[in-house]
């Protein structure tokens, strides 16, 4: 276990260490456009939401081109598009601690009905947004229509895919990770993101001004709430607890996490509770949306066990039993313990009728062979398949009413049966999945996708030849599921068309097409 000492020399070298007080800068006037990050909202309550905005004039400097004094911020929350009738307002301080950023928590909203909102800074105003505010939690509820994506690498394409949210209308998005990434990869790139892989807190500064600024991504944050959860881009590729997917561990790494959690936490619609202390950050939570749905966001990263039998110093593998025979150890947690314990307690509380699980990845099994010479690619639920099987019988065991597990991480649409044994025909089908595409990642080739469906016959579709998002509309009896697929994210203003349609009946876990 490395120092406090130790840990606190890497902060300060990371640009972590806490700074001197600052002068107020209390009447700004901005050379250019303050808001060019635009604007968002998160999390809304049955009364309130999150608001967020972020400071920012020039993206190729570390202090984001601002001199490093608070700001005060005025916010608006209006009932109608126009901002004229101002429902609740206030003013919060943008200091230069956490890179000017506004996380306003606004309350005393009506539940169930459409807001507007904006800011304000000096004489600069922001661009207007618009939420949903949450029903109350019995509150019957006729319909939910959400979008879920995941994988925005910068470089491999453009962002097209939000456009298409925006023009689906939905009324929440959830984000379940790799908002950013942290280092280069891919072919036939179509743009570049700022170079270098981040380290210290500028530097991811930097890296999400560079993915914030494009503006189908900021349309698609303004049309509606966001819930988000991360992945391992946001860090390090295949980053695992205390370890790097490069094998960097100790007080170098947790500070590299710091950095990388604290400028997550200053990019996004996040209430303070999951701010970060140091590496540390709560960010799994539940989220309900009438009597209709739960939301279960969940943290796959930072409590995860390491990977098992990693090809290098750290990070995932592909292997099968007899390579690796610490793979089916029941003592490794993907979730950890502790957050494994709340997800079984939440599952045993609810009382909605539908259970969304949101987490980043795959959960169906997906290894090439058999038996033991079944090969696994360990940064994934397969990776940890005691794990899993703690899962499935907590949601069975506890009787959770329509299940459904949605994910992203592998850039193919893949839909499945989640099975307490995937080995046996009969085994009952204990939930429905729903993994999505990526915004712009490539994906592996369909070749190796369709070799491993044929060794996973309750994986009904996988399919990594699109690029896009998953479409979701939720009514009391029925889950329909959209696969929306671009035509190319290397054009600007392609198309986007539904791959499939999916439909899991109330009470009758499984998807079947529609």
């Amino acid at each position: 276990m490395s120092s406090r000492r130790e840990f606190l020399q890497a902060l300060a070298a990371l640009g972590l260490a806490p700074g001197a007080p600052h002068r107020v800068a209390a009447a700004p006037r901005f050379a250019r456009d303050p808001f060019r990050l635009g604007v968002a909202s998160g999390y809304p309550s049955s009364g309130g939401a999150v608001l967020w905005t972020r400071l920012i004039t020039d993206f190729e400097r570390y202090d984001g081109g601002l001199d490093p004094a608070p700001v005060p911020v005025r916010w608006e929350v209006a009932a109608d598009e126009a901002m004229r009738d101002i429902v609740s307002s206030g003013v919060e301080s943008a200091t230069p601690e956490w890179a000017h950023s506004v996380h306003a928590e606004v309350k005393g909203l009506a539940p169930g009905r459409w807001y507007w909102y904006r800011f304000a800074a000096g004489d600069a105003v922001s661009p207007t947004g618009r939420l949903l505010i949450a029903p109350r939690r019995e509150a019957p509820v006729g319909r939910l229509r959400f979008a879920f994506a995941s994988c925005q690498q910068y470089e491999q394409g453009y962002y097209g895919a939000w456009r298409h949210v925006v023009r689906d209308d939905p009324e929440l998005v959830v984000f379940l990770g790799d908002y950013i990434y942290e280092s280069s990869w891919g072919r036939r790139h179509v743009r570049k993101q700022n170079p270098g892989e981040p380290y210290t807190l500028e530097e991811y500064r930097m890296r999400y001004a560079c993915y914030k600024s494009d503006p189908d991504l900021q349309a698609a944050h303004a049309a509606c709430a966001w819930l988000a959860t991360w992945d391992d881009h946001e860090v390090d590729n295949d980053y695992a607890d205390d370890r790097g997917g490069d094998g960097m561990t100790g007080a170098r790494f947790l500070a590299r996490r710091a950095a990388a959690y604290r400028a997550y936490y200053e990019h996004m619609p996040l209430p303070a509770r999951m701010r970060p202390d140091g590496p540390h950050m709560r960010i799994h939570t539940q989220f309900g949306w009438g009597a209709l749905a739960r939301f279960y966001l969940l943290d796959d990263r930072q409590y995860r066990a390491h990977q098992v039998c990693p090809r290098y110093s750290g990070g995932s593998n592909v292997i099968d039993l007899r390579e690796c025979p610490a793979l089916a150890d029941p003592g490794r947690s993907l979730l950890g313990t502790v957050q494994e314990a709340w997800l079984d307690r939440a599952f045993g509380a609810s009382r909605t009728g539908w259970n969304i699980i949101a987490q980043q990845t795959l959960m169906a099994r997906f290894g090439v062979g058999s038996g033991s010479a079944r090969r696994y690619w360990t940064d994934g639920w397969d990776g940890y398949p005691m794990a899993r099987n703690r899962l499935l019988n907590s949601i069975h065991s506890k009787k959770l009413q329509n299940p459904v597990v949605i994910g992203g991480d592998v850039h193919h649409h893949a839909v499945a049966d989640l099975k307490l044994d995937f080995d046996d025909p009969a085994s009952p089908v204990v939930a429905s999945e729903f993994c999505g595409t990526s915004i712009t990642s490539q994906s592996r080739s369909q070749k190796q996708l369709d070799a491993a469906r044929a060794d996973n016959p309750h994986v009904k579709l996988a399919d990594g030849r699109y690029r896009g998002y998953v479409r979701m509309d939720i009514e009391p009896g029925k889950l329909k599921a959209d696969l929306r697929a671009m035509d190319t994210v290397a054009e600007r203003d392609a198309a986007c068309s539904t791959l499939a349609g999916f439909v899991v009946e109330d009470g009758h876990p499984g998807p079947r097409r529609s």
